[in-house]
């Protein structure tokens, strides 16, 4: 699925989401309406990682939704 199609169905998607990244807000995924760009900052800054890897993870998350 691409991301202008996951940004389009982010309501039913948000909750696959919250079950891959667990310390995001409910908040948080509102606030990003399935904006990649967001979603990998917020993994990042959450989860203390590289930003390549959180683009990695964000990516692998989209190919699978």
């Amino acid at each position: 699925m691409n991301w202008d199609q996951i940004e389009g169905k982010w309501k039913q998607l948000r909750g696959k989401a919250k079950e891959q990244w667990g310390k995001l807000t409910d908040d948080e995924l509102d606030q990003m309406a399935g904006k990649r760009d967001q979603l990998v900052g917020k993994v990042q800054e959450r989860y203390g990682l590289a930003k390549e890897e959180a683009e990695r993870e964000v990516d692998a998350w989209g190919r699978r939704h």
